[in-house]
């Protein structure tokens, strides 16, 4: 029976043809920008069913490493508070106990990391370097879970698993690819910020000891009255901070891709204990229309000037793992984990790592991997958790009725601690909606740090930068150069004029700015590399 178009059309849903995206139960996806959230700000709401599938499977691609941060090296050492902020008494902001008392020592485990690569890459890579510091409160575990870089590629969680794809080796060829990652960088105006520093000598650390670290996420600190506060988290090494150019990265990988966790190791082994400053800038909590960007924005950082950073403590690493295997690979992090006195924001990046980070571990070391040593909170645990993989022991309370495993119970189970301090209760009030946040420039702080760049470390970025798009196709170019002209008129020309030079001196080689061999990001001379290993390589006969 022929149907009536115009009831088909009546009762048409979303249009979607074979190149249309879909979820894996065949959903159209109508929007992979955005998580679902109270207003543009946020706070994410539970029922994000696209990006919870999107997510979670996303956590579940690799066995058994790290799906990011696979390369890492650990240490163990203590965090000593100075009982304020900056000249005020800590206790005005927050009520954490671990940042009370002047002097106060809280136990510490940190890890550092490379992001994209696998579990023995180079300690060389272009790459952001994880800086996750596990602390073992009084009043249970706390994980601040950072990176060197104090901001970051995107602003939603819904994009993270689109960008570490472009960013990690193409899937038919195992290769990191530079098209990959600027195809989607080009077409993501928000991650210039973060290409600008990524791509500048900051995205080459010189090791771990000399690396700033950072939240990155924006949280909250609540005090005893219940009253919060934006914060975000700043680690300065009391070392110096040192980077490198690829030529001298380059020269490093040749004698020893090991070279920054064996940094680490010699350096606690012979005393020289590494140390970083913990510093806080504090804004009040809300929108702040008054400034051009979000506050909950990870793409931009909160100016110094107008928010300073403010001392609060000091970490010291002075013990290596005793076994890399089960302290530094199990060690195992996640962005909810916080105690009182520390609170989220409705930052949405944070707010999907939330979910990701505790749901990748489980998934990764197994359903009871907070019984391990290196994750276990140094206090009393006692829950009515049951079963799951490896669980070797009860989380039960002294003289706990063993049958009750459930609450509320009258019958000798566990019961609800009493709260002290005020709750906060933040009022939120908006419609849920599946869109940016208002004030998304792109731009503006690229520039700005562009023009805080000494003159080598622009030189190099626009190096960097050329010798990498120059295999990109030309609306990739054009897209990364649009960016660089919104951003600095300097910038701007400079990559437009290195383009230009690169795709003269390439005219004999191969068509500029089309199919190329795919390389490492900064890798100029990958492809010579390879051809290199056939015509130097040494005739052997049979054995």
């Amino acid at each position: 029976m022929e149907k009536d178009p115009s009831n088909q059309e009546k009762h048409q849903t979303n249009i979607e043809d074979d190149g249309t995206l879909t979820n894996r139960q065949g959903h159209p996806i109508t929007n992979n920008q955005n998580i679902r959230t109270v207003g543009n700000r946020g706070p994410a709401t539970l029922e994000n069913y696209d990006f919870i599938e999107k997510i979670s499977h996303f956590d579940r691609e690799k066995v058994p490493e790290r799906i990011v941060h696979a390369r890492g090296a650990g240490a163990h050492g203590y965090f000593e508070a100075y009982g304020t902020v900056g000249n005020e008494p800590v206790s005005k902001y927050t009520r954490a106990k671990l940042f009370q008392e002047k002097g106060k020592r809280t136990p510490v485990f940190v890890r550092f990391s490379t992001v994209v690569h696998g579990l023995h890459s180079p300690e060389t890579v272009r790459d952001p370097r994880g800086f996750a510091v596990k602390f073992y409160t009084e009043d249970g575990n706390w994980d601040l879970v950072g990176n060197n870089l104090k901001i970051f590629f995107i602003r939603d969680a819904m994009k993270f698993p689109d960008m570490i794809h472009a960013f990690r080796p193409d899937p038919v060829t195992n290769i990191q690819d530079s098209r990959r990652f600027f195809d989607f960088c080009a077409n993501s105006p928000e991650t210039f910020h973060m290409v600008t520093l990524v791509y500048s000598p900051w995205g080459i650390p010189a090791n771990y000891r000399m690396m700033q670290g950072s939240g990155v996420n924006t949280y909250k600190w609540v005090n005893n009255e219940g009253k919060a506060v934006l914060v975000k988290y700043h680690w300065e090494p009391k070392q110096g901070i040192k980077n490198l150019t690829v030529k001298e990265a380059e020269e490093i990988q040749a004698k020893n891709f090991n070279h920054a966790t064996q940094d680490l190791y010699e350096a606690i082994e012979r005393g020289d204990y590494p140390e970083w400053e913990l510093f806080v800038q504090i804004m009040e909590d809300g929108p702040h229309p008054e400034l051009d960007f979000d506050p909950l924005d990870d793409t931009k950082l909160w100016p110094n000037d107008k928010f300073p950073w403010l001392p609060v403590g000091r970490m010291v690493l002075n013990k290596n793992p005793e076994n890399y295997f089960n302290e530094v690979e199990q060690a195992a992090f996640g962005t909810g984990v916080l105690v009182d006195g520390l609170d989220f924001s409705d930052d949405k990046m944070l707010q999907g790592r939330t979910f990701s980070y505790s749901d990748t571990q489980r998934y990764r070391v197994g359903a009871n991997y907070l019984q391990l040593p290196i994750n276990a909170a140094k206090k009393r645990v006692a829950t009515n958790q049951e079963g799951g993989q490896l669980r070797y022991y009860n989380d039960k309370a002294p003289g706990q009725n063993l049958h009750v495993n459930y609450e509320p119970s009258s019958m000798g189970g566990l019961k609800e601690a009493e709260q002290v301090g005020k709750e906060y209760t933040p009022k939120v009030e908006g419609n849920l909606v599946r869109e940016s946040i208002e004030r998304n420039d792109n731009t503006k702080q690229a520039g700005e740090t562009y023009r805080s760049f000494e003159q080598w470390e622009k030189d190099e970025l626009i190096n960097n930068l050329v010798n990498d798009l120059a295999i990109c196709p030309k609306d990739i170019q054009d897209k990364m150069m649009a960016l660089a002209d919104e951003a600095d008129e300097e910038y701007g020309r400079r990559l437009r004029e290195g383009l230009a030079e690169k795709a003269k001196s390439m005219n004999n080689k191969e068509e500029f700015g089309k199919e190329f061999n795919p390389h490492p990001l900064g890798a100029k001379e990958a492809d010579q590399a390879v051809k290199d290993a056939v015509d130097k390589g040494h005739d052997a006969d049979p054995y």
